[in-house]
């Protein structure tokens, strides 16, 4: 016989006992008090037999103390359990609903005084807004109830077991239940009581729920009101001061929809929102309220009769020492990052986030898909098989959640869909739940990526389609069948409209392709743009033994199964630090496009945005030379409406005939806004008018002889045709450097390979690598020529147990005052994958002065990759060495600044040694690298601290990179950014410092 306990946290009812309805998260003058702060605490292995701890009398003087809200195994540096991450996996056996015995267990215990005037309350209710993952509620020893719903509020009423004076709440907390095969969400699992607890008093005659449908149309309002509340709540009475309104409702029966003259819409680019008020004469609730009206018109999402395209991000609610315990004002800075960042859309993967976010998402202007507390992932793991989405043993606890979702959060103009869940397959529980949001809630669609047929959602979603894919369910008249569907199936789902829940997986170095994912957006109307996966990096910032602090994931902690570094796929790292892709994502969702006609001397400028004009925005323009600023002003543009264009003439442009002439255009707000302060750029474009200057050529030599012993060209010294000093400093190389740290990208076997891509599905390209030795290649010198201004070598590049190669020709000669590199790199034939880079390296030993710096002419300032290029800039940066590369959680290729033009190493701010590039044949110019590490120490570490110390500065000189892709889930390096085995030139130019 299983024990009473067991039993119990394997019941799949979402609650029992004192569990009130769901309803809305108010801002009431309804008296209430806060019971955050520090709880006495007691965590157990196991469900302890008895739950005497409950008793009012119980001794807890020798527990612990541990604050709420807080995960407990973020508590007490590992003495209460450590968190455990898994993607898919659970970390229990599938076994449904049963869960191990092994299952922690805390106990909480809080003393709390209730005022003397509250005992005329109607009813006194205890509310927790977030615990994971099952709880059993006692007061003054008297058990109240029991819910589950990790991320779900929950409201008990302890009427009948509270005092004025002194009381006791006592809860347990189980870390595993049979609701935590509902909640496998691709996060860490954190139990505790992670939300608020807050106990408030009722008041007879209260207002117990209200709802305000706010819709727009063609300059009017109109609002459609549910008040729940008992008949002797009435009279209730709305305000709407700003805009002269107030309606008395004397009876329930009076509560009817009216309109509103002369409103402002509320939309994500203009938040316009009005202080409203509900009140009876006992309790008064304060709302804002948006007006707007969202629809599905044919296959497009509308919103006040606008297509929406969503730049979105999905955000999960994570912060790298409190997990998910919320803070308002790190949130708020969260929120105005992705502002910043042109993000309009946030998907709350995968529930619902704190109440308070959604306020400020209502605040700053956002469009929201508000998902429900729901993933069964591990599932995949037996084939689906036993799944809870199709038991009807589940379906309550389906239906409980939806419920928990939508009343809570049903107020917010942000929410302009509701979304099931995530990956829990599909079945009938599924179905139930989006035919109970169709009944409660008309004016909001359902969405479900995992409902492929169209069978019980509204839009059609999908999740890392590639482009070609995506580029086909945007086709009108396209018949090519959609996955999982029959012709029929996929008819119907290009009826609707498309957004990709997730995609462009941003892990580590990457994604690419996000450009081409915006143009479909713009070429098909069907498609309404998507949400990378995902905002920020999970990391928990922990320490080594020796007291290094670094950022944690899955295995740090000792987990018996884990997904790894799975976990860090955010476009900002877990310290908030923006990454490059954050910077490519914005470059290509800036919502004005800036587009030269350098003929006409004009710039078209297209308002992207919904439904805003451009009369926030100033036009700035520079011309550079060289990277030098020589003019500058503003553009006359006339405002823009959304979805409209203009033109504007270019101004005159001085044409430099030794330097590059850069153009500059950016798009910055003119005055300060919530979320950004004047000058803040939202949208660039540059035009290229330099004269055209041909390139020197490669001089000519035949009068090469057999050299070895000593040579001095210029700035540089060689022995036996070998490197050892440049600019009076040690130095060796050019070194041939294929290999590359691989990317979380490059380390994955995912079968989304692109189309005639030298690359196997289920095989990582980093394997392919090691397999073809790019990381522990050998030199075998062939020759060493020279004459009295050149040295030439000639040189084999092979690895050991491999048959291909690649010859090295290295040409050193004077010309002039500069000393000139030139070298060819001619692969053989029999490689069979793509290379990772075509380069050369340099060492540069520390010596007296440490090489820490660069500055260069070309793209950044950030670093970019073929298939990420949209966020640099041809301009002059400088950077110390540090800041050319990422701090991704897991070391990997970083800093590759593109298409050099010159580039100065620095000592101390001192230059060090100069280098020019110069085209080769076909134009093309080289990128740099610099850095402490070589690609193979990086690629060696699992962590940041686990980089060997350096005592030398390495810079490659890369003719090409391999792009970037986003395979670690989802489609591979598109074929015209994949970099085969080809024959490169690089030359460069070197001088002194």
């Amino acid at each position: 016989m299983p024990s009473q306990n067991s039993a119990y946290v394997s019941d799949t009812a979402p609650g029992r006992g004192a569990l009130r309805a769901a309803r809305s998260w108010l801002h009431s003058d309804a008296p209430s008090r806060s019971l955050n702060g520090h709880w006495r605490f007691r965590l157990s292995p196991t469900v302890p037999a008895a739950a005497d701890f409950a008793a009012e009398g119980f001794d807890d003087g020798d527990w612990d103390s541990i604050p709420v809200p807080s995960h407990w195994v973020l508590q007490g540096d590992g003495a209460y359990g450590r968190p455990i991450y898994t993607n898919v996996q659970y970390p229990f056996p599938i076994d449904p609903p049963h869960v191990p015995d092994e299952n922690p267990t805390g106990d909480y215990r809080r003393h709390f005084e209730m005022a003397a005037d509250w005992s005329g309350a109607e009813r006194v209710v205890l509310r927790f807004d977030g615990v994971e993952s099952l709880f059993r509620l006692w007061v003054n020893g008297e058990e109240i109830g029991a819910a589950s719903g990790s991320r779900l509020a929950h409201e008990f009423d302890v009427t009948s077991a509270v005092r004025p004076g002194g009381n006791v709440v006592a809860v347990r907390v189980h870390q595993w239940s049979a609701a935590s095969y509902l909640e496998d969400q691709d996060q860490w699992w954190l139990p505790g009581i992670f939300r608020d607890v807050t106990l408030i008093a009722r008041p007879a005659g209260g207002i117990e729920d209200v709802w305000l449908r706010a819709g727009y149309e063609e300059g009017r309002g109109r609002i459609d009101a549910e008040i729940t509340a008992d008949a002797v709540a009435f009279p209730v009475t709305v305000r709407l001061p700003e805009l002269g309104i107030e309606r008395v409702w004397a009876t329930p029966g009076d509560v009817v929809p009216f309109d509103v003259d002369a409103v402002d819409p509320w939309s994500a680019e203009r938040p316009r929102l009005y202080d409203v008020t509900v009140s009876s004469a006992a309790e008064s609730i304060a709302l804002r309220v948006g007006f707007r009206t969202v629809e599905i018109r044919g296959d497009r999402f509308l919103v006040n009769g606008r297509r929406v395209v969503f730049h979105g991000m999905n955000r999960h609610e994570t912060h790298p020492e409190r997990g998910r315990v919320f803070d308002e004002e790190h949130a708020r800075e969260d929120l105005a990052r992705m502002k910043r960042f042109n993000v309009n859309a946030i998907r709350t993967s995968h529930y619902p986030p704190h109440p308070r976010l959604l306020d400020l998402a209502d605040e700053l202007g956002f469009w929201v898909v508000l998902e429900c507390d729901l993933e069964t992932h591990g599932f995949d793991k037996v084939g689906w098989t036993g799944n809870p989405s199709d038991d009807p043993a589940w379906r309550e606890a389906y239906l409980d959640r939806m419920r928990r979702t939508l009343e809570r959060d049903k107020n917010h103009p942000s929410v302009v869909m509701w979304s099931l869940g995530n990956e829990a397959g599909t079945g009938g529980n599924l179905a139930a739940m989006a035919a109970w949001v169709h009944a409660r809630d008309t004016g909001r669609p359902v969405h479900y990526e995992g409902d492929h047929t169209g069978e019980y959602t509204d839009v059609y979603s999908r999740m890392y389609a590639s482009v070609p894919e995506t580029e086909r369910i945007g086709t009108d008249g396209s018949r090519s069948p959609l996955m999982n569907c029959t012709p029929a199936q996929s008819a119907r789902q290009r009826s609707k409209p498309f957004l990709l829940c997730e995609y462009a997986h941003a892990m580590g170095n990457g994604p690419g392709a996000l450009d081409q994912y915006e143009a479909l957006v713009h070429e098909h109307p069907r498609l309404h743009g998507g949400f990378v996966w995902e905002w920020r990096d999970h990391g928990i910032l922990t320490t080594t033994p020796d007291g290094t602090p670094y950022y944690a994931y899955g295995g740090d902690f000792g987990e018996t199964v884990h997904d790894g570094n799975f976990v860090m796929d955010g476009m900002l790292l877990s310290d908030d630090v923006p990454t490059p892709s954050l910077h490519e994502y914005k470059a290509v969702a800036q919502p004005v496009r800036l587009t030269f006609d350098n003929e006409a001397g004009e710039v078209a400028v297209t308002n992207l945005r919904h439904s805003a004009d451009t009369s926030d925005l100033r036009f700035c323009w520079r011309v550079e030379h060289d990277g030098t600023l020589v003019d500058s002003g503003d553009l006359a543009v006339p405002v823009v409406a959304a979805g409209e264009s203009g033109r504007v003439p270019l101004p005159p442009v001085a044409v430099a005939h030794d330097a590059e002439t850069w153009f500059t255009v950016d798009a910055v707000l003119a005055a300060d806004t919530a979320w950004a302060s004047a000058g803040h750029v939202i949208a660039t474009a540059q035009l290229d008018r330099s004269a055209r200057r041909p390139a020197p050529g490669a001089r000519s030599r035949t009068d090469w002889r057999d050299t070895d012993g000593t040579l001095t060209l210029g700035i540089a010294e060689f022995v036996d045709g070998s490197l050892v000093r440049l600019a009076g400093r040690p130095v060796t190389g050019p070194r041939l450097e294929l290999f590359r740290a691989p990317t979380d990208n490059d380390e994955s076997a995912s079968e989304e390979v692109a189309e005639s891509d030298a690359a196997v599905a289920g095989v990582s390209q980093a394997t392919l690598w090691r397999e073809d030795g790019l990381d522990r290649l050998t030199v075998r010198r062939v020759s060493v020529e020279g004459t009295p201004e050149a040295l030439r070598t000639v040189s084999k590049v092979s690895a050991a147990n491999s048959g291909s190669w690649v010859t090295v020709e290295t040409v050193w000669s004077v010309e002039g005052d500069e000393l000139e590199l030139r070298v060819e790199i001619e692969p053989s034939r029999g490689w069979r994958t793509v290379w990772p880079r075509i380069g050369i390296r340099f060492d540069l030993p520390d010596g007296t002065a440490p090489v820490d710096g660069a500055e260069w002419f070309g793209l950044g300032p950030l670093e970019s990759y073929p298939d990420s290029l949209r966020a640099a800039r041809t301009g002059r940066f400088s950077s110390t060495l540090r800041d050319l590369s990422v701090d991704y959680a897991r070391p990997q290729e970083t800093g590759h600044r593109s298409q050099v033009r010159q580039l100065t190493l620095t000592s101390a701010g001192t230059e060090v040694l100069r280098l020019s590039t110069v085209p080769d044949t076909r134009g093309r110019r080289p990128g740099f690298t610099l850095g402490r590490h070589t690609p193979q120490q990086i690629a060696r570490a699992a962590h940041p601290f686990e980089l060997p110390a350096s005592t030398t500065s390495h810079l490659i000189v890369d003719a090409a990179q391999h792009g970037l892709g986003s395979r670690a889930c989802g489609p591979d390096v598109w074929p015209e950014f994949a970099l085969r085995p080809e024959s490169r030139t690089i030359r460069l130019r070197l001088s002194a410092g």
